[in-house]
């Protein structure tokens, strides 16, 4: 694929075979290096399944940025308080937030201009990102560090 802005880049997808602890670390680690990149970012505040403890605090945080929004006047009263949640991965707090639930989450998009580079889904089990041959250098050296096999991560193979 190739983005006019950035030249040629690669679509990465979540490979099987890594335990639920790297699965999450790499979502963590594909949204440290796209951080940059990313303009807009949309989260929804929904998995299958219970919150990890350790991200209810965020959890609960991204519904109040849901319901400031409403408060705001920038997000319908009628909207889904959990659904679509706005994050400005440029606010340290909020990019935070995304680190925390994207891994999780049933639905979480990092859009630059009008091109997906990042989505995840399926509560954890869904990784996509777009990157460039820069940034996936960046991000195997990431998961290198922290003894995540390069493997984790696959070319995404398109069905003709």
């Amino acid at each position: 694929m190739v983005n006019q802005d950035r030249g040629l880049v690669r679509e990465l997808v979540l490979a099987d075979g890594i335990s639920p602890a790297e699965v999450a670390l790499v979502h963590r680690e594909a949204l440290r290096v796209l951080r940059s990149g990313i303009d807009v970012a949309h989260l929804d505040a929904c998995s299958d399944g219970a919150w990890p403890p350790e991200v209810v605090r965020s959890y609960e945080r991204a519904l109040s940025l849901a319901r400031k929004a409403v408060a705001d006047g920038e997000r319908s009263r009628r909207a889904d308080p959990g659904m679509g949640i706005d994050i400005d991965v440029r606010d340290d707090a909020q990019f935070e937030r995304l680190l925390d639930l994207a891994p999780h989450t049933i639905n979480a998009e990092g859009w630059r201009g009008c091109q997906l580079v990042f989505g995840a889904s399926d509560s954890g089990t869904s990784l996509w990102i777009a990157v460039t041959q820069e940034q996936e250098a960046e991000l195997l050296s990431r998961l290198d560090a922290l003894n995540i096999p390069s493997t984790a991560l696959a070319v995404r193979r398109r069905d003709h």
